[in-house]
């Protein structure tokens, strides 16, 4: 694991509550997460995952508290988001390349004639991602990992100070996984934040940050001191959290593995182990 550097914050949020009409989705929470670095959001179905991400972009506001977030402040909305493939209508009749060139439209608007530099960003964003050869593709004829490819570019080709995945390494081939990690890592070096949501424990392990959820922040900090027993039987409960010689693992059904998928890393976190212990 690289050497984590504390750069300021990306996101400090105080007294937090963010909630749908009357449904409160997250109690009242305090949390920092840092620039710089990869910040992996997790916990359990409903926990609050994608509505902190929501509050993140600026697509919520909150009930109670507040939320700073410097990238889209000050009249600068320099915040890519890319939503799960499942959120997104695939069916939708347009070109690979015309989804990745509306990651533009965020600063341009969809109106304006593209310049040379949005056409060299959205070139750079394919080629980051490997999608050159789908250019010409309609959506509907992609295949999960691809299609979740393309929206990572699309993401990619917007300027942007943050960026902000929802679940960007679930229900996915392994090529199409390692090649959106590898876009993860890039983004550290261009000196951009990565905040992502996850239910895999060993995605959170290799993280740089954790913030746990589970209707409220658990805990948040670095994978060793938030990936505890303690605080995963506070997000998960007892009835999920197994023990097996002194191993400490969720039982998630959901992310069982399947035929021709990305199937995760064992979702093993040994409290005490140092991240050497753990394969990248």
């Amino acid at each position: 694991m690289r050497e984590v550097r504390m750069t300021g914050y990306a996101v400090e949020a105080r007294n937090l509550v963010l909630g749908y009409g009357s449904t409160v989705a997250l109690e009242r929470s305090s949390f920092t997460i840092p620039a710089g670095l990869v910040t992996a959001i997790i916990g359990p179905n409903g926990s609050g995952k994608s509505t902190v991400l929501n509050a993140i972009a600026g697509l919520l506001a909150p009930t109670g508290g507040s939320i700073e977030v410097p990238a889209g402040t000050a009249g600068s909305h320099r915040i890519s988001y890319v939503l799960q493939t499942t959120k997104v209508n695939d069916a939708l009749p347009i070109s690979v390349r015309e989804v990745v060139t509306m990651g533009r439209y965020a600063a341009a608007g969809g109106y304006r004639r593209l310049t040379g530099d949005d056409r060299q960003a959205i070139a750079t964003a394919m080629t980051r991602t490997g999608i050159n050869r789908l250019a010409a593709r309609r959506l509907q004829g992609l295949s999960g990992g691809q299609r979740q490819r393309v929206f990572v570019a699309q993401g990619l080709a917007q300027d942007h100070d943050l960026l902000l995945l929802d679940e960007p390494l679930t229900g996915i081939d392994l090529p199409t996984a390692q090649a959106i990690d590898a876009v993860i890592h890039e983004e550290l070096t261009r000196g951009c934040t990565v905040i992502m949501t996850t239910h895999d424990l060993s995605e959170a392990r290799v993280a740089d940050h954790v913030l746990l959820l589970s209707g409220r922040a658990v805990a948040s900090g670095p994978p060793d001191e938030v990936l505890t027993a303690d605080h995963l039987v506070k997000a998960y409960g007892p009835s999920l959290l197994h023990v097996d010689e002194g191993r400490v693992f969720v039982d998630d059904p959901a992310h069982q593995p399947v035929p021709g998928r990305h199937i995760h890393l064992e979702r093993i976190i040994h409290p005490e182990a140092s991240s050497s212990d753990h394969p990248e």
